[in-house]
């Protein structure tokens, strides 16, 4: 990396701790904002995930933040420890994704303030909830349709984005019994006979493709490529370093033959592919309007994915292939859709032109890009290092 990109990361990097500090205060209980202009609402998925980049920015102000967020969700808690979607609203429930996410936000906190009881009622509560949320009653989790911070996609049953974060908290709280019986559950094949035999339990792994499957339940799958999922199944661990190698050679040829197909205009892979189509047998009826091809949660380029994707890279050891696509990043968030400023941090891009189509100074777009760069500069995921060290 020659000085002039060393220059614009650091750049991007005060443009992303500037973002965060504007969204710090919203109109909710003065509570931070989603995005810079839009969602003035405290979505607690987005800002449970922004812990990463908060923690390893250093910045008090924005910490101090964070621990009013987390202990604000904890008042909110449902009574059987459900976590809701909107930090400042006891009754806006339903996620899939809140609760684990809460779960990773409040050990990573105390991991980085060496607070190792902070919250501990609401976290048995929350731990609690999750038991139940096993059908099998056997670790891994089954969610609903839209439950995750997929609101336009159907996910059904197990999970691999919500199974992931299941076994980073559990990893972080050092619950490691539990998290190798997730581990070995999410390692086993697919159901691929018509008819499930007794005592055979479905997984997330696909015959002949490095990758996980998108979800499982029962003889249902769905063998789209998922990279928020694949990408935190390489950062915890759940992907051992050989089929991590293969995923990642597996990603990169693939984007390369969009890239040639006229699919995708930019060295970044999008967050689904192959995108779904009209034509398809899982194509709904509102994708027509909310998520074409290449768009929103079809395909789209999400910069906060991209994070995630740059971390793993740097777990996996391809720190050169890590550093160039975080440059990718870099000009990608440059653009705004609407706001006159330097650095957009869109919350995401379409995949066949790269232009910006979400909200200007996303919260996690800012927050996963810091993060992202200090994986890069240091060579190291920080907090992910630890799960993958051996119990």
């Amino acid at each position: 990396m020659n000085t002039k990109q060393k220059t614009l990361i650091e750049h991007a990097k005060q443009v992303a701790i500037k973002v965060l500090l504007h969204n710090m205060h919203g109109p909710y209980h003065g509570l931070p904002r989603t995005a810079g202009w839009g969602y003035p609402e405290p979505y607690t998925r987005d800002l449970m995930i922004s812990a990463l980049g908060i923690l390893v920015s250093e910045n008090r102000k924005l910490i101090k933040s964070l621990r009013r967020v987390l202990e604000t969700l904890a008042r909110n808690q449902s009574l059987h420890g459900h976590i809701p979607s909107l930090v400042h609203d006891p009754e806006e429930r339903g996620s899939s994704d809140t609760t684990p996410l809460f779960l990773m936000a409040v050990t990573l906190f105390r991991k980085a303030t060496g607070e190792s009881d902070f919250l501990e009622q609401p976290v048995q509560k929350a731990l609690a909830w999750m038991e139940y949320q096993s059908p099998s009653d056997r670790v891994l989790v089954a969610q609903l349709p839209t439950s995750d911070w997929r609101d336009e996609q159907w996910i059904i049953g197990y999970g691999l984005y919500v199974n992931t974060i299941v076994y980073t908290y559990l990893k972080l709280f050092g619950m490691h019994e539990k998290a190798a019986k997730a581990k070995e559950l999410m390692g086993r094949f697919t159901v691929t006979a018509e008819r499930m035999h007794k005592h055979v339990h479905e997984g997330l792994v696909l015959k002949h493709k490095p990758y996980y499957a998108l979800w499982s339940y029962k003889v249902y799958r769905s063998e789209r490529f998922d990279l928020l999922g694949n990408s935190l199944a390489i950062l915890s661990g759940i992907a051992s370093p050989n089929r991590a190698k293969e995923l990642i050679s597996w990603i990169e040829k693939e984007s390369q033959a969009l890239q040639k197909n006229e699919l995708l205009s930019v060295g970044l892979p999008p967050c689904l592919f192959p995108y779904i189509t009209p034509e398809d047998p899982d194509w709904r009826n509102r994708y027509e309007k909310y998520n074409q091809p290449g768009e929103y949660h079809n395909g789209g380029i999400w910069p906060f994915i991209c994070g995630f994707y740059i971390a793993a890279l740097v777990s996996a050891k391809r720190y050169n292939l890590a550093e160039k696509k975080l440059l990718a990043l870099t000009e990608l968030i440059k653009p705004a859709r609407e706001a006159d400023v330097d650095f957009g941090f869109n919350e995401w891009h379409r995949a066949q032109d790269a232009t910006p189509q979400g909200q200007d100074w996303q919260s996690w777009s800012a927050a996963m890009y810091l993060y992202a760069a200090s994986c890069v500069q240091n060579k190291k995921a920080p907090f992910f290092h630890i799960i993958r060290q051996p119990p």
